[in-house]
């Protein structure tokens, strides 16, 4: 079996922090873009911040799982 990588997040964890985050609701009449999910959002930045490298070489792949 893979071992998983550190910035990625078991279920058991994410459960935890995604009670901490707040519930954004769409408004109706103007919605704006779709938000990308947080968990998603949360494995960027942690590998942003476990790697050192720029947001921008972030891999794309990354972006197709959500």
């Amino acid at each position: 079996m893979a071992r998983p990588k550190l910035w990625e997040l078991d279920d058991e964890r994410w459960a935890v922090i995604e009670r901490l985050l707040p519930k954004v609701k769409r408004r109706p009449r103007h919605p704006g873009r779709n938000r990308h999910p947080d968990r998603l959002v949360l494995h960027g930045l942690l590998l942003v911040l476990h790697t050192g490298i720029a947001r921008e070489q972030l891999p794309q792949e990354a972006s197709a799982r959500a």
